[in-house]
């Protein structure tokens, strides 16, 4: 069925299940603990994480879970891309960075703010580095 627009329907479970599959992948080569993973993700509930992991496309993603999830995804795309050694890729969001928006410190600890801005800054640096802004 096709909305007003003659767009597809979208089918919430199936993009709850790929997306937090995909996330729950990106976690692990990131070595997340679960608070770091939370905190990426938006929530606060322990609960609500430990449910979208065993079952993702029981999940309800809101407006704000998926664009935090398209800031990783891209985060993690871009990495692979600059650097294509998946241990220096995925080792890149803890190592120290003299650029401007993270002042000496991982990208990962700007990620770890909280804001959906933060994951967008280091998005937006990445794809400068790629030559994408």
């Amino acid at each position: 069925m096709a909305d007003t627009q003659n767009r597809p329907a979208v089918d919430e479970a199936q993009i709850a299940r790929g997306g937090l599959r995909t996330f729950f992948n990106i976690a692990r080569d990131w070595r997340l603990d679960t608070e770091q993973s939370m905190r990426l993700l938006g929530l606060i509930s322990r609960s609500t994480y430990f449910k979208w992991k065993k079952d993702p496309a029981s999940a309800r993603l809101s407006p704000d879970t998926l664009e935090r999830l398209s800031y990783i995804f891209g985060i993690y795309k871009d990495l692979q891309i600059l650097l294509p050694k998946p241990e220096s890729a995925d080792g890149w969001v803890r190592r120290p960075n003299a650029a401007a928006p993270f002042g000496g410190r991982p990208a990962l600890e700007r990620m770890l703010c909280g804001h959906v801005a933060d994951l967008y800054v280091v998005r937006q640096y990445l794809d400068g580095q790629r030559g994408w802004s």
